[in-house]
């Protein structure tokens, strides 16, 4: 079994690679030796898309997972910048200092003003550091509360990208309060009296995930993950083994359809053939027709509806109808 998103698509990696000599040889090829290679390059093409097709459409919940974690997907900055005009991040919690795993700030989505807050990760090992690997710190949080505290002031709309494996566990974080500022940013969450839209892009991991994501309407992406756990940590705890990921996953229901079934979210945002990562502007356009559709439906509605309404819909979950 495959244990990382590299390992699992290696087939389709070189057949990609193969293309891309193919087009190289093309392009510097003369002219009577372009056409055998351009019927080479259609054949190579035309496997790889069988390959998508079966490999895609039979994705068990271990390779959703590998999928949700492909480096090439887009991140909460792709969104923002292809969305967002006018953006201006704001950074800092005014407490004890800045976290780059979230990054927020107001902006224009559709020539409407509104305050946008996600997880960010890293492309390579320098921004992961960076961005500690999307997994935020307390003060990522605060900062969260502080930008949803403005949205309210000024009557903004938010837009909630989520993506982290989960909320930093290191000593340091736990010693400035983790758990009481993801707490803290999800009540906050729950009183907002503006339209709050979540999307999950990537890994909706733990309480570091709900800490962004109480909206009147939470979307997931088709080949994203929601899960109050990432699978290896769920396998460790239970097995003592965290080879038994794939095991964990299938538990845990996190593909989309498990979390739509379970009421968890309100829809799902299709990804193009072969996932997000194949395909990033396709995927960016499906997002942003999806937070409209809904951001459109959530206008016109006073404060103390959609805070009810929010409230509401999070307290129907988990609810067990057993004899």
């Amino acid at each position: 079994m495959a244990k990382t998103w590299k390992e699992w698509e290696k087939p389709l990696i070189e057949l990609d690679e193969a293309i891309a000599k193919i087009e190289a040889l093309i392009a510097t090829s003369p002219e009577d030796k372009q056409d055998e290679l351009g019927v080479r390059l259609a054949e190579v093409k035309a496997r790889r898309d069988r390959y998508i097709d079966v490999r895609y459409s039979r994705l068990g919940p271990w390779e959703k997972t590998l999928v949700a974690r492909a480096e090439r997907r887009p991140y909460t900055l792709d969104y923002v910048t292809a969305l967002i005009t006018e953006f201006t991040e704001l950074d800092g919690d005014r407490r004890y200092g800045a976290d780059h795993a979230i990054v927020g700030g107001p902006g224009f989505f559709n020539n409407r003003p509104v305050m946008v807050v996600g997880h960010q990760k890293g492309r390579n090992i320098q921004e992961r550091q960076f961005r500690n690997f999307g997994m935020a710190k307390p003060e990522g949080y605060r900062k969260a509360i502080r930008l949803f505290d403005m949205a309210c002031r000024f009557g903004m709309p938010i837009i909630t990208f989520v993506d982290t494996p989960a909320a930093d566990p290191g000593v340091e974080s736990e010693s400035r309060g983790i758990s009481e500022a993801i707490a803290a940013s999800t009540m906050k969450m729950f009183e907002l009296e503006v339209p709050v839209v979540s999307v999950i892009i990537g890994e909706g991991g733990s309480g570091g995930a709900i800490g962004i994501a109480v909206g009147n309407r939470v979307l997931m992406q088709d080949h994203a993950i929601y899960s109050v756990i990432p699978p290896e940590g769920c396998a460790a705890i239970l097995w003592r083994d965290p080879e038994k990921g794939p095991q964990a996953a299938a538990a845990l229901r996190l593909t989309a359809e498990s979390a739509l079934e379970l009421g968890l979210v309100d829809a799902i945002v299709p990804e193009p053939k072969g996932g997000a990562h194949r395909d990033p502007l396709q995927a960016i356009h499906a997002v942003r027709d999806a937070v409209k559709e809904h951001l459109d439906a959530l206008t016109g509605l006073d404060g103390r509806t959609l805070r009810e309404q929010r409230y509401a819909k999070f307290r129907a979950m988990g609810r067990f109808d057993g004899a």
